[in-house]
């Protein structure tokens, strides 16, 4: 089977297709069939060996599959041949076929394309549990967020619209801005590229303050980091949370004197040791995330979709934070 592989540390231009053994499954565990691989931001990282995991080389990146059961290991319940799942891995999905521990694996519904389902999981997972978990989302917050055109950025807008929020989105682009409008926003700053200087950073405040009201924001999502964080907390209302969970811009150096003046909280967001920790939970919120797709609240955008062999090209587009949406790679 094909499959895309890491050998040394580096860029999308180091990653290779090869030809690689076909897995077996082992005890408590399935063959998937891989229909699609979402691309993610950690997928820019671990390849360069800046992620807080390391798979020991040569290794598949991709973290976010759908596909269909093909196989199944002693002592696996529940799963059989033929089953559509998706599932978070981590790291190992830019391949043919994947063994994986069913434990991972939840449902697909019937009506759901794989290729969109590929897309749910990282940003719809992380998010459902950063708005409800960690954000204690109520009906009329407002909700200011950083990055919102991207696939984590588009699933924040979405889950704050259904969860009842105000949301204001901040993006880079006018393009990014309209997509951002398109998922649901109430409002959008469109805002100028790093680095800022002491008034750029203060004009940029007021333009979030400006957009998110008076009262402040009373959750500031945070997908982007660097110089855009500060002016953001700038803007958080009285008792607001402000959530922490990428930092594709580097990683921004907070006065924590305004988070005394607000009385606000800078809570981390980290989903995957979130779902390992506590599973039972995210099971339900991923169940809950089906459900708001079902009812139409909610729906993935896969905006382009590439070949196993030109999976590189996702993966760079990613990095270079050009992509709107979900950037996903089809078998």
């Amino acid at each position: 089977m094909k499959a895309v592989l890491t050998k040394d540390v580096g860029g999308p231009e180091t990653l290779v297709v090869e030809d690689i053994d076909a897995p077996s499954p082992g005890s408590g565990q399935v063959v998937v069939d891989v229909a699609a691989c979402a691309i993610n931001f950690p997928d820019t990282l671990m390849i360069r060996d800046l992620y807080q995991f390391k798979p020991e080389r040569p290794y598949s990146p991709g973290g976010e599959i759908a596909g269909t059961i093909s196989a199944v290991g002693e002592g696996v319940d529940g799963w059989q041949v033929g089953d559509r799942v998706l599932a978070g891995i981590g790291s190992g999905g830019l391949r043919e076929r994947v063994a994986l521990d069913a434990g991972k694996l939840f449902h697909v519904p019937e009506g759901i394309e794989l290729v969109d389902a590929s897309a749910l999981l990282m940003t719809y997972g992380t998010m459902i549990h950063a708005l409800k978990d960690r954000g204690d989302i109520s009906q009329g917050d407002t909700v200011l967020v950083l990055g919102a055109a991207g696939g984590v950025g588009l699933a924040s807008v979405e889950l704050a619209k259904a969860y009842g929020a105000r949301v204001v989105a901040a993006v880079s682009s006018e393009e990014k801005a309209q997509a951002a409008k398109d998922a649901g926003a109430d409002e959008t700053v469109v805002y100028p590229r790093q680095p800022f200087d002491k008034d750029a950073s203060k004009q940029l405040a007021s333009d979030f303050k400006a957009a998110v009201g008076q009262n402040g924001a009373d959750i500031v999502v945070d997908i982007v980091g660097g110089d855009y964080s500060e002016p953001a907390l700038r803007s958080i209302a009285w008792e607001g949370r402000f959530l922490v969970i990428g930092f594709p811009a580097g990683i921004a150096k907070m006065p924590l004197n305004l988070s005394l003046l607000k009385s606000c909280d800078i809570r981390g967001v980290f989903w995957g040791a979130f779902a390992a920790r506590e599973p039972k939970r995210n099971a339900d919120n991923i169940a809950e995330l089906f459900d708001l797709w079902k009812a139409g609240k909610i729906k993935p955008q896969v905006s382009e979709t590439y070949s196993l062999e030109n999976a590189h090209e996702a993966i760079a587009k990613l990095e270079a934070r050009k992509a709107v949406g979900k950037l996903v790679v089809k078998m």
